[in-house]
């Protein structure tokens, strides 16, 4: 990886009147790399990853991709510079044209590019070979394939133009648990081969250790945490990615992990409505243990840095000797 990022977002924010989806989002995507951004349902994540493909449009904000300014492309500069910009959708049943034959959907990008028939047929067939399905595939529609495969079928029309970067929308969350792993194999194996750089949206904290070199934690629409994957795993530095880790079945006991679930109670509040000062107070379990909690409400916190390792929030150097202490940990859940 270089030092100079391959898509930068500044002040991001996506409005639908007063409903704030995406609130002032600053990244980096270096080249090569995976960022995976998670939370709950309903904290921005897909509406992020819709805007940084410039799918839909931000309210404020900039998105520059490959030293190039995005926001104020007009359509057919957008279009051209989106050719290095994809995106797998997270539903395989309805991102595919159930009208189409595979091959016209996966040759679509390639026909909109100007490639003559024989080279896209050529192009289609290697693309399904590439991805496990077969050039035989080609003629088929759709609806006669599962999910894992119809999958398969959306990342190789994602490769058809050779992108640098493929934006994966929980590309895993409609499939099988034994068809995850072997999507999540196939997207790694093509970042090696292909030198793609991802940004991979999910809620599954276990795939995202395996694939992520770095995770940003979503809440309400804001990153509230960003580090590099092993870093944040071991040492969270907001009360919740503790919960988000927490909750985990198959972290449980792992050494640096979180030991004993955080419940956190009730639902987020709603993004038309942000709480003022931390967005997360109202469901915090640590702001239950301080002596001295008022900040919390007071002021929003800023994302501050040790390293590459950024927290917002007001006591996040508190967190890990809360975390540490099962007896703190259990008391904090009864007071939830």
């Amino acid at each position: 990886m270089t030092d100079t990022p391959l898509l930068q977002a500044r002040d991001l924010h996506v409005r639908f009147n007063a409903v704030r989806a995406v609130d002032g989002v600053s990244l980096d995507v270096q080249p090569g790399e995976t960022l995976a951004i998670v939370g709950e349902s309903g904290c921005g994540k897909t509406t992020l990853g819709r805007a940084l493909a410039m799918l839909q449009k931000p309210s404020i904000g900039s998105i520059s991709f490959a030293g190039t300014e995005l926001t104020g492309l007009s359509a057919r500069r957008l279009r051209a510079a989106r050719r290095q910009l994809q995106m797998v959708f997270q539903d395989p049943y309805a991102s595919l044209d159930p009208r189409q034959r595979v091959g016209d959907i996966v040759g679509e990008p390639l026909l909109i590019a100007g490639m003559a028939k024989a080279a896209r047929q050529k192009k289609v067939a290697e693309l399904l070979d590439m991805v496990g399905l077969g050039a035989d595939m080609a003629m088929r529609f759709p609806r006669e394939f599962s999910g894992g495969q119809r999958q398969r079928i959306g990342i190789a029309r994602a490769l058809a133009i050779e992108p640098k970067l493929i934006i994966c929308d929980e590309p895993l969350s409609a499939l099988d648990v034994s068809i995850q792993a072997q999507i999540v194999n196939l997207l790694i194996d093509l970042q090696r081969r292909f030198r793609l750089t991802y940004v991979f949206i999910s809620h599954d904290l276990a795939v995202v250790r395996q694939m992520a070199s770095r995770v940003a934690v979503m809440y309400l629409g804001r990153i509230v945490e960003l580090a590099e994957t092993e870093a944040l795993f071991q040492a969270p530095r907001h009360p919740y990615t503790v919960a988000l880790l927490s909750a985990v079945p198959t972290l449980a006991g792992t050494e640096g992990l979180v030991k004993e679930e955080i419940l956190l109670t009730g639902d987020p509040p709603s993004p038309a409505r942000v709480p003022l000062g931390c967005r997360f107070h109202t469901r915090c379990w640590l702001r239950k243990k301080l002596d001295d909690p008022s900040q919390c409400l007071a002021s929003e916190p800023k994302a501050e840095g040790q390293g590459r390792h950024f927290a917002a929030c007001h006591f996040a150097d508190k967190v890990a000797s809360v975390m540490r202490a099962p007896s703190l940990l259990r008391k904090s859940q009864g007071a939830a």
